[in-house]
């Protein structure tokens, strides 16, 4: 197959690793388009496939008891999904949503396996990764409780952007409120007030990002705090 790194969307964890590495992790990935809205993972369902998106991103979710789901995570072509299996475990503890569709390299559980006992730099890559999630779901905790939805709501769109490779976001009210875990009043507000402020443009399931630092004005500090610990694993 192509070297699928070639390309400027390609995925980081595996643009990491020496060359023997990746060429052999390559070889037992097959490409993949993800469709919007395509379910890759259950929670308490046994990994079967581990997804490395190379211009898609998947949103990670947890089921609520008599609830929607609360989306605690993304993941773009700076992770991937079913890292957990470096820690030994078999089965998904979120939901994985394809929210960007994109092309992705999907990889068996168990090749992948076999790739994290031959190559150390895999398996320091996916624990770095792993440290960067744990961290994305404690900030997001702590932004569901303590900030207001108009923050929030901008922190979101920004996280989209940065893995969408584009400043249009395919997503409507509705998915939105369940992604942020409030009403959809409260995300058509808060999105009129972005708009109202030239920050961006809403029509028909499409935003379009027309100020970027206006949003990161306009965002809560968590933003701040996810690159932190994005900087801190690579350091």
């Amino acid at each position: 197959m192509p070297d699928a790194l070639s390309v400027p969307d390609s995925n980081c964890l595996i643009a990491a690793l020496p060359r023997k590495d990746r060429q052999r992790l390559l070889a037992a990935c097959e490409p993949v388009d993800l469709a919007f809205a395509a379910v890759l993972a259950e929670p308490g369902e046994r990994v079967r496939h581990v997804f490395f998106p190379t211009g898609s991103f998947i949103s990670l979710m947890t089921p609520i008891i008599d609830r929607a789901s609360l989306e605690v995570g993304l993941v773009g072509t700076e992770g991937m999904v079913g890292a957990t299996l470096a820690l030994g475990m078999k089965m998904s503890p979120l939901h994985a949503l394809v929210q960007g569709a994109g092309p992705a390299l999907r990889m068996g559980a168990v090749p992948f396996r076999r790739e994290l006992d031959l190559s150390p730099t895999l398996l320091r890559g996916v624990q770095r990764y792993l440290y960067v999630v744990m961290g994305q779901l404690a900030q997001n905790a702590a932004c569901t409780r303590f900030h207001v939805v108009e923050a929030r709501l901008a922190r979101w769109l920004l996280m989209s952007h940065d893995r969408a490779h584009s400043d249009t976001i395919h997503v409507t009210h509705e998915f939105l409120a369940a992604m942020l875990g409030v009403r959809r009043v409260g995300i058509t507000k808060a999105a009129t007030s972005l708009q109202n402020r030239a920050l961006i443009r809403y029509h028909r399931g499409n935003v379009r990002v027309v100020d970027r630092g206006g949003l990161e004005a306009a965002s809560c500090g968590c933003y701040a705090a996810d690159a932190a610990i994005h900087a801190r694993a690579k350091a």
